[in-house]
Parts: structure tokens; C-alpha cells; sequence
């Protein structure tokens, strides 16, 4: 029997798991717990109460569980308060975590993914890696007010000058951004590090000189209290943070990079210390040659100086990542032009509503999304669509906000506005997607989990190997090389190694007009070996045009107005091609009953009392429409010419038909050819005839299709591809599409095509082009191939520098690794995997 419950307290994958092996330890019981939703599936043998259940779970934390019915769970998670768990033990009462959602924009998150979708409402440190939490980005720039510096009474919406004195208006609140707080404030430490440390390094490294210049002024055991006295600002100041990180690790058993900095640094300092207080209770393997112990001050400070900078060129190298999502953030204008009765009046991009008449005049960016009401020109999309060459519109064309006007003025009415607007959506999924973890991570995820543990492990066996077998003083010798091996082994570029690659390629696509959901769907599309793809508007136009209307009876006016009335009602493009054609040859449109669109077949509808279908010829059958030899013989004919043919039947009778023709895209030959080269079998499936599918497939060289599909149809064959192990992508525009979109491992969706359709796939290409493919096959290829290196990377580092430092080389060759050493390659290590992921932002896709 299979039961599910709802857990609460859980608030990261640390307590999903400790739930899940709590549960699955009872006799009896397989269970399958998920943190989104909060869930537990348990298979059960024989009937266990919830009581019994709650009672185990309350041994492994503050976790409850209860049973309730399907109906029900839903509605109890998305009202279920957050609750403290285990991962929130460390006291930080200033950070309430809460689940990402839409509204989230403007909250912190660990670059590492920690907690996966967890937020916290201010900046400051991750409780779990320590990591410095990075804020996301708003989906719209902030609303700045400006004030006269003289006159504060004056607030203005923009820029001018004081009406009162004349005086230019000054921003009310200061421009500078979360991120570059968080890397001022560590120059700020850098700096103050910087000058403590380089005095104690001098003082400490002058010993190596014959006849030291400094024991002329002072002896040894002063210089020491020098050392302490400038090494307090570096521990207690600066570097302060790295050893409350390291204490929350520890406490909260989240072992990570400043776990083993913390210990490393904090046993040299209190070594350090005790030498100084309690000299006499260290034996003389730990004594310099005057007879004051070793004291490894320079060591402690600049170990965290050196890890301090590391941290300040990550929190640089960080705020580029993002540099896409805020490039595109300021595409949109902050400004725009109303016109209200003939006269202009510039407003506040906040400011527009739905249904706001605006004018965009040459040069300007576009302020909302909307059509042109008004005059025409060549819009700039290259920021959206990633194409150079600017596009003609005209009156009833669409604008997206963020485009460049071209060198003539417009009209427009703004029908998105907001997070509405299409460059807000791209803001907003290049967000969700950078943030989203990608399978590849759970490697990373899951080895650090046990590197620390065994660091520290080889660690303790290095120094006591040193002490046992090394050469004297033996213990010196072992201390040196313990902190060396916990400050070399930091895993810090293990964990950015995968989240690094997915924020730059990320952006690189969304620069491209290839708009990537998650990082899941990032690295999947890189092992698609079938796409699936829909005829209309995706491998074609998606722009019909009726080239003719036939009819068995003489009046053909008569006929196109009825199947014109009837398709007003159907939002298909089709449709719209039978209503523009009808239009054009001045037919009126008259008023239809009973009107139905059927999915994948076509509409019928009661046109002045007659019962008229237009559609396939699944349609004809579902109406018992009768077809003459001599109309299937035409319609035919037209078919082998590769147009689109929709039955016209009238009282149960086919009277006729309508041709269509919607040319093929000039670059799906290209991109499907290309695509084919790669190893991806391309299969077109499309409710079009067979005819019609034929000859289409065979001007793209397409080696399989299938024709006369419906929704059902489409969403069958790919369950039957993922049956036999292929990976299957889906690429459409429709409604029809959607369910298609959602089954495939990658759903692709054209940006020229339905909400519904883009709401479905994983992978949106803004210009609807099968190029954008291509594009997102060739970034996929080139992260995962970025991911590995810096793995290989991160790897590749820790198993050398580990040995290295705990001084397998010594008997050998005499070497052995400075723990400051040690410490700066650590953190250039970090900032290697960051540079090498930034090169993604130069790939040519």
C-alpha cells in the first residue's frame, strides 16, 4: 500500500534527506521524500499509523508529518508556514528564509545553491558554505525620486531643475548597488588586512637575514608583541567573518572551505598565543634558537589576507556573471511619452497603464510592449533577438520594450506593462535559470560532502606521521604541514565549478534570443539525439496566406463569407489568413452560432442557419460531411504542391475548399541540416495531410514524419522515442503543442507562438527561428564542456596539492608547501574556475 504525507520543518536538501533516512530506518517501509513539494511517498507492507510514524520523526528533528487526502495536499502546502528546522540552529534571527517566489526579485541567495530555492530578505553570509549571498537582480529598475538639495519639499519623478531656486535635482536615495556595498566593504578589509599583515610578514621573514637589522632595536620576544598587536585587526576585523563561518559549519555539521580555514588559521593563532603566555609548556622541538617559542603569526595573518582576497576577486568576478541580466535591465527606458489628446507629455516608465497611447520618437528605446496605432518604422531587436539587421513594422505590427526605434516616429498603445512586458520574461527566466542547479552539480555536491571530513582526517595523520617519523624538530614539521594540507584542500572551487558556467551561459543565451528555464534543461539538451518539430510556424512562417477559395457551386463570394464569419471566432493563424483574405476582397463578416474549435480539426459553427465546417478531413468524418471524387481529386493536386487544404463543408455536404500556402523559414533547411550533421534525428509532426507533410519533408530532407497528427498523437510518439532511451526534444508554437512541450525531456518553444506553448518548454527561442536550436545545442555542448573542465580543474588540484602538502616530496626532494604558500593557491584556484567560466561570454554560437 502507498500512502502520502506532508512533512513541515523542512527548509533544505540536508533535512529532506535526514527525513527521508529517518523514515526508510522503520521496518517495513520505502519512502521518497521531495522539499518542493514537501512531501513523503511511502510504500508500505502493512499498515503503520501516523502516530508511530511522527513519533521517529520527532527523534531526527522538529519535523511533523500527516496524511492527507490528493485534494487536499495541495492547498495545505501553498498555506503551510515556514518553519524553523535544524539548518536554522545557528541564531540568525535578522535572516527569515523563505520559498523563491515570483515576487522574490531583489532577495539574497548563495551562488553555491545550498538550500536550492531558498531566499533570505538580507545580505550577509550562507549559514551553511558561508559563501557571500548575491542578491537578484529586480525584474524592473527601481522608481527614483530626485529632490533640490536646497528645497527638499521639491520631489520630482526625474531629473530637472528646482522650480524654486533653479538649482539641478539630485537622486533622493543613493544609486550604488548591493554588490558594490559587499565588495567595498571588502577593499575596506582588504586594505586594513594589507597594512597589518605586510609589517608582521617583514618582522617574521627578517630572521632569514644574517645579523637581523630589526634585534638591533628590539629583541625577539618584543617583536613578538609587535606581530600579536598587528595581527588582531587582521583576525578580529577583517578576516572575522572567515572563523563565524567556519563555527556555524561546524555547529551545523555543513563542513565547507572555511571549515578548514577556520581550523588551520585558528590553531596557529592560539598556538601563537599560548607561546606567548605559556612558553614554558612547550618542549624545544617548538623553540627558536634564543629560546622563545615559534609563533606562526605571519602565518595566521597572511593565510586569511591571502583567502581575503580571494574572496574580494570572487565578489568581482560574481558581479560580472550577472552583467547580461543587468545589461538587459537596461534596455528599458526610464522615461516615455504619453499622448493624452493630441498634446505629448513625458512620464515615468512606472507611470504607463494598459491602454496608454505613447510616441516613440527616432532613437528612442521602446518603453512597454504593445502595437503601432500610428506611422512605421525599423525597429533595432538585435537586444532581444540576437539578429543585427533591423525589422520593418508597421500600423497592427507588435514593439517589445527594450527595442531601439529606428529614424521615424510612431504611435503605439502599450499592452503589456510591468513584469509583463516580454523583456521582464526574459529577465525573469534568465534569473530562475541562472539560480536552478544542474544535475552535474549533485557530483560536486555529493563529494564534498565527505572531502572535508577526511581533509581534516589526513590532516590529524600528517602531523602525526611529522612528530613520529619527520626530522627535528619533528613537530614543527608536522604542524607546518597539517595547516598546509587544510588550507590547500579547500573545496571552494569544487563548489563554484558548475553554478559558475550556468550564470555566464545563462546570459550568453538570453543575449543570443535562446531563453533557458532551468540548468536541467541546459545540460539535457546537450545529449538530444531527437527533435520533434511542428510544421506551422516552426519550420514555416507561421504567416498563412489564402491563395485561393474553390467551390463546386458557382458563388464562391457566398462561400468565403461564411467560412470567414465562422473563423472570427478561432484565434488559429489559419484562421486569420481566411479572415485577412476575406477582408481584402471587401466580404462582410455576419454573425455565427454554436461556434466550436475543435483541437487539431478544425471549426464548425451555424452560419444563417446552415451548418458549416471548415477543416481536415478527420473534421469531414466527424461530421459525416460527404466528399466528391472529383473535389478529394483538386484538393489533392493542391496537397502535392505542399499547401495547406481545409475542407469547407455545408449541411453535411463538401462544397469546397481553401488553399494556403505559409513558406518555409530560409533558415530551417540550414538549421536542420546542421542539426542532422550533430547526430539528431529530426521527425516533423504535423496535423497537416499527408500530401502536404510530404513535400515539405521532402524540401528539408527530413527522413521521418507523420502527418494528420493530433495533440494526443504528438504527445504518444514521444512517449514512445523516450521508451527506447532517446533523449527527445519538442520544438512548437501552439496551443496544440503544449502537452507535446511538457512530455519531452526538452520542450522548446517559439517565442513568435502562444503564451501557453512558451509556459510549456524549458527552452524558449525569442525569434522563433530553428536556428535558435542549433544556438542552444552549440551553448549546452560548449557549458557542459566548461563544467567539466573546471571539475576536472577543482579535482585535479586537490588530489596533487593534498600530498604536496603534507609533504610527500620532502624525501624525495626536499620540498615542502608553505601554508601562505598553500593559501594563495587555494584561492587563485577559486578564481581560475571563475575565469574560465567567464570565457563562455566570448563563445560565437
Amino acid at each position: 500500500m502507498k500512502h502520502t504525507y506532508i512533512i513541515t520543518g523542512m527548509s533544505c536538501d540536508g533535512c529532506r534527506s535526514k527525513v527521508e533516512k529517518t523514515l526508510n530506518a522503520i521496518d517495513g517501509i520505502q519512502a521518497t521524500v521531495t522539499l518542493d513539494p514537501p512531501i513523503a511517498t511511502i510504500t508500505m507492507e502493512n499498515h503503520i499509523p501516523t502516530a508511530q510514524l511522527q513519533e521517529t520523526l520527532s527523534k531526527a528533528g522538529k519535523y511533523s508529518i500527516s496524511m492527507e487526502s490528493p485534494t487536499n495536499i495541495t492547498s495545505k502546502i501553498a498555506t503551510e508556514p515556514v518553519t524553523k528546522s535544524c539548518c536554522e540552529s545557528n541564531k540568525i534571527q535578522d535572516k527569515k528564509i523563505v520559498a523563491l517566489p515570483s515576487n522574490a526579485y531583489g532577495k539574497y541567495y548563495c551562488p553555491m545553491h545550498c538550500e536550492g530555492e531558498k531566499v533570505y530578505d538580507k545580505p550577509g553570509s550562507c549559514p551553511v558554505c558561508g559563501m557571500n549571498l548575491e542578491k537578484i537582480p529586480e525584474l524592473s529598475s527601481a522608481k527614483i525620486m530626485y529632490t533640490c538639495p536646497m528645497h527638499p519639499e521639491v520631489i520630482k519623478d526625474g531629473p530637472g531643475s528646482c522650480p524654486i531656486c533653479g538649482m539641478d535635482l539630485v537622486p533622493m536615495e543613493p544609486t550604488e548597488s548591493e554588490e558594490n556595498k559587499v565588495y567595498n566593504d571588502l577593499v575596506r578589509k582588504m586594505k586594513i588586512a594589507v597594512l597589518c599583515t605586510v609589517p608582521v610578514f617583514l618582522i617574521a621573514m627578517s630572521d632569514m637575514i644574517s645579523d637581523n637589522p630589526l634585534m638591533r632595536i628590539m629583541d625577539a620576544s618584543k617583536w613578538n608583541w609587535v606581530q600579536f598587536g598587528l595581527s588582531l585587526p587582521v583576525v578580529f576585523y577583517a578576516c572575522w567573518m572567515f572563523f563565524v563561518r567556519a563555527w556555524k559549519s561546524i555547529v551545523t555539521w555543513n563542513l565547507n572551505m572555511f571549515t578548514l580555514i577556520g581550523i588551520g588559521t585558528g590553531v596557529a593563532f592560539l598556538f601563537s598565543l599560548a607561546g606567548m603566555f605559556f612558553p614554558d609548556i612547550f618542549p624545544n622541538e617548538f623553540r627558536t634558537e634564543d629560546g622563545t617559542v615559534l609563533l606562526y603569526f605571519e602565518a595566521t595573518t597572511v593565510i586569511l589576507t591571502l583567502v581575503l582576497l580571494g574572496q574580494l576577486l570572487e565578489a568581482r568576478a560574481h558581479s560580472r556573471t550577472s552583467g547580461a541580466i543587468k545589461e538587459l535591465l537596461k534596455l528599458a527606458p526610464t522615461e516615455a511619452t504619453l499622448v493624452i489628446d493630441g498634446k505629448d507629455q513625458v512620464i515615468s516608465i512606472h507611470d504607463i497603464k494598459k491602454g496608454d497611447l505613447l510616441r516613440v520618437k527616432p532613437g528612442d528605446k521602446i518603453p512597454v510592449d504593445g502595437k503601432i496605432t500610428d506611422g512605421e518604422s525599423a525597429i533595432d531587436e538585435s537586444m532581444i533577438t540576437g539578429e543585427p539587421i533591423p525589422v520593418d513594422k508597421i500600423i497592427g505590427d507588435s514593439v517589445s520594450s527594450g527595442t531601439i526605434n529606428g529614424n521615424k516616429s510612431f504611435v503605439m498603445i502599450a499592452e503589456k506593462v510591468g513584469s509583463e512586458t516580454l523583456l521582464s520574461q526574459i529577465v525573469q527566466m534568465v534569473n530562475n535559470a541562472s539560480r536552478s542547479k544542474a544535475p552535474i552539480q549533485k557530483l560536486a555536491d555529493k563529494i564534498a560532502k565527505y572531502f572535508v571530513p577526511i581533509v581534516v582526517f589526513v590532516s590529524v595523520i600528517t602531523f602525526f606521521v611529522w612528530a613520529k617519523f619527520g626530522p627535528e624538530p619533528a613537530m614543527v614539521y608536522g604542524f607546518i604541514n597539517a595547516i598546509a594540507v587544510l588550507i590547500i584542500a579547500c573545496p571552494c572551487a569544487l563548489g563554484l565549478a558548475t553554478p559558475m558556467s550556468v550564470m555566464v551561459g545563462v546570459g550568453k543565451g538570453a543575449q543570443s534570443g535562446v531563453l533557458i528555464k532551468n540548468a536541467e534543461a541546459l545540460e539535457r539538451m546537450n545529449k538530444v539525439n531527437v527533435l520533434i518539430t511542428d510544421k506551422t510556424g516552426t519550420i514555416t512562417e507561421g504567416k498563412p496566406s489564402v491563395e485561393k477559395v474553390f467551390s463546386l457551386e458557382s458563388d464562391e463570394n457566398t462561400l468565403l463569407q461564411s467560412i470567414a464569419s465562422l473563423n472570427q471566432y478561432s484565434e488559429h493563424p489559419l484562421a486569420q489568413a481566411v479572415v485577412n483574405f476575406a477582408k481584402a476582397k471587401n466580404a462582410s463578416l455576419i454573425e455565427v452560432k454554436d461556434f466550436e474549435a475543435i483541437s487539431g480539426k478544425g471549426v464548425i459553427g451555424t452560419v444563417t442557419n446552415k451548418k458549416v465546417a471548415l477543416g481536415n478531413k478527420k473534421l469531414m468524418e466527424q461530421v459525416n460531411a460527404t466528399v466528391l471524387d472529383e473535389l478529394e481529386n483538386k484538393i489533392i493536386a493542391e496537397q502535392k504542391l505542399g499547401k495547406t487544404v481545409s475542407y469547407i463543408s455545408v449541411d453535411g455536404i463538401a462544397v469546397g475548399f481553401v488553399s494556403i500556402t505559409d513558406a518555409i523559414k530560409a533558415t530551417s533547411v540550414e538549421a536542420i541540416k546542421e542539426l542532422m550533421r550533430q547526430g539528431v534525428e529530426v521527425i516533423m509532426l504535423t496535423g497537416d495531410n499527408e500530401n502536404t507533410a510530404k513535400a515539405v519533408a521532402s524540401t528539408l530532407n527530413l527522413s521521418s514524419y507523420k502527418a494528420g497528427c493530433l495533440p494526443e498523437d504528438k504527445l504518444k510518439e514521444i512517449k514512445r522515442l523516450q521508451s527506447e532511451g532517446k533523449i527527445v526534444a519538442m520544438a512548437g508554437d501552439g496551443i496544440n503543442d503544449a502537452p507535446a512541450l511538457a512530455q519531452a525531456d526538452i520542450g522548446i518553444a517559439m517565442g513568435t507562438g502562444t503564451d501557453v506553448a512558451i509556459e510549456s518548454a524549458k527552452i524558449t527561442l525569442v525569434k522563433g527561428d530553428l536556428q535558435g536550436i542549433v544556438k542552444a545545442k552549440n551553448l549546452s555542448h560548449a557549458v557542459m564542456r566548461n563544467i567539466k573542465q573546471n571539475l576536472f580543474f577543482a579535482f585535479f588540484y586537490n588530489v596533487l596539492g593534498i600530498p604536496i602538502a603534507a609533504g610527500v616530496l620532502y624525501p624525495f626532494f626536499g620540498v615542502l608547501l608553505s601554508p601562505m604558500i598553500a593559501a594563495l593557491a587555494m584561492s587563485f584556484s577559486s578564481v581560475s574556475v571563475i575565469a574560465n567560466a567567464l570565457r563562455l561570454r566570448n563563445l560565437k554560437l
